[in-house]
C-alpha cells in the first residue's frame, strides 16, 4: 500500500459534470492545486488540490458515478477537520458555498458547520472542542 509519507489518509474524489471548465471555487476557498490534467477541449480531467496537508481530488463524472447535481442529492459529505471552524465557513462562503448549517458546538465534542460547493457536494466544517 502507497501513502504519503508515513501517514494513511483518505484522498475523497469528488466529483464534477463532465465538461467542467473550472474549479476557481476551491481554489477560492483556500485549496491549493498540486495538478491538473485536462481533457483535449480543456475541460477538468483530474486535479488535486490540497487544503492545508488534506488531499482531495476533482474528477470528470466517469462509470457508473454520479456528481450531486445529476444524482438530486447529496453523493457523500466531506468532513474537514480545520483549526477554525468560523473563519473557514466564512471564507466558504465567500467564496460561492451555500451554509447548510451554522457553526454549533455539540454535546459530543464537535464545533461544526456545514456547507454545500457549487457543485453540490456537502462539506461538514468541523474541529474536536
Amino acid at each position: 500500500m502507497e501513502t504519503t509519507g508515513n501517514l494513511t489518509f483518505f484522498a475523497p474524489e469528488l466529483h464534477v459534470p463532465n465538461g467542467t471548465m473550472q474549479i476557481d471555487f476551491y481554489h477560492r476557498m483556500g485549496a491549493k492545486e498540486n495538478f491538473c490534467f485536462r481533457n483535449d477541449d480543456g475541460s477538468i480531467h483530474v486535479a488535486e488540490l490540497d487544503i492545508d496537508g488534506a488531499i482531495f481530488h476533482i474528477h470528470e463524472t466517469m462509470r457508473d458515478a454520479l456528481e450531486p447535481n445529476s444524482a438530486g442529492g447529496v453523493t457523500a459529505v466531506i468532513g474537514l477537520f480545520v483549526p477554525d471552524v468560523k473563519a473557514f465557513m466564512q471564507q466558504a462562503i465567500l467564496a460561492g458555498a451555500a451554509e447548510i448549517n451554522p457553526v454549533t458546538d455539540h454535546e459530543y465534542g464537535y464545533r461544526q458547520g456545514m456547507v454545500k460547493d457549487p457543485f453540490g457536494h456537502y462539506w461538514q466544517v468541523q474541529k474536536k472542542i
